[in-house]
């Protein structure tokens, strides 16, 4: 990597904020490392400070609850939520949607924090954490405060993260478990790659719920659907929300394309599962 920087690996919630609040805005976490060292060491940026938080066990756990839902903590990894059996039990959707992150090597190191932190308008996990809910809780030395993921992401790799403040934990509420879920990704190639663009759905008891990443400058939820709504409805909406952009990976025509062929397999797919 260019340049030096300092490395610090706290072991508990109260050495990691000891440090936030020492290097203020020279310090970066550390959490997979999958996007931020890649940055580094294309000279993307230059962190001063790396704040590893894998020691921390505390934000390693997956927990869930009748009453608070799903719990991931920011060191969970992908492999974690595949494995975890609560999620593949009632959250089957996000363990479908960390399979498709990257190889099993990448997986085992990238932690589901990360993927959204880093906020990039195609990150994998974004799109069903928006349909099912999520808010994430936010951590300083004055507290925690949480916030909807759908205001989170304020930009593209833009976050409503300030000095000194982590993101301590995803919530999923208990009201999204066992939803009829899917996920569709477009990739550049078969096997492992980055989403060009990809949709995520769920059915609730009274309505379906709709998200696009890669399409916009942000992962976007789009507004309830009724359950009766078909694709054609539900598209001429998502058409008029979702701004892609042609770059060197696809053209804005061809995401538009895709998307649209997305969110008829989606809705065919919860079709399918209510019956």
């Amino acid at each position: 990597m260019p340049g030096e920087f300092t490395y610090c690996a706290p072991i508990d919630s109260t050495e990691l904020m000891k440090m936030l609040e020492k290097y203020g805005s020279e310090g970066r976490i550390l959490a997979g490392g999958t996007d931020l060292l890649v940055d580094a060491r294309a000279g993307r940026i230059k962190p001063k400070v790396l704040i590893d938080i894998k020691k921390v066990s505390s934000l390693a756990t997956v927990s869930f609850t009748e009453k608070d839902g799903l719990s991931i903590g920011a060191a969970v990894t992908c492999s974690d939520i595949i494995q975890d059996q609560n999620v593949r039990q009632k959250y089957s959707l996000l363990s479908e949607c960390a399979s498709q992150i990257g190889s099993p090597q990448l997986r085992n190191r990238a932690t589901i924090a990360g993927n959204i932190c880093t906020a990039s308008p195609c990150a994998d996990m974004a799109p069903a954490l928006l349909c099912l809910g999520a808010s994430v809780d936010i951590v300083s030395s004055a507290g925690t405060r949480t916030v909807k993921l759908s205001d989170f992401f304020t930009g593209v790799k833009q976050t409503a993260l300030k000095a000194g403040e982590y993101l301590g934990r995803i919530i999923v509420p208990a009201a999204s478990a066992n939803l009829s879920g899917a996920f569709e990704k477009l990739k550049r190639i078969k096997g492992h790659d980055i989403s060009l663009a990809s949709v995520a759905a769920v059915k609730t008891d009274n309505a379906i719920r709709i998200a696009v990443g890669s399409c916009a400058v942000t992962p976007l939820l789009i507004p309830e659907f009724p359950l009766n709504s078909q694709s054609s409805e539900i598209w001429k909406t998502v058409q008029q929300t979702i701004k892609p952009i042609s770059d060197i990976r696809a053209s804005a025509e061809y995401r538009m394309v895709m998307v649209k062929a997305f969110v008829d397999r989606v809705i065919a797919r919860l079709n399918r599962e209510a019956k």
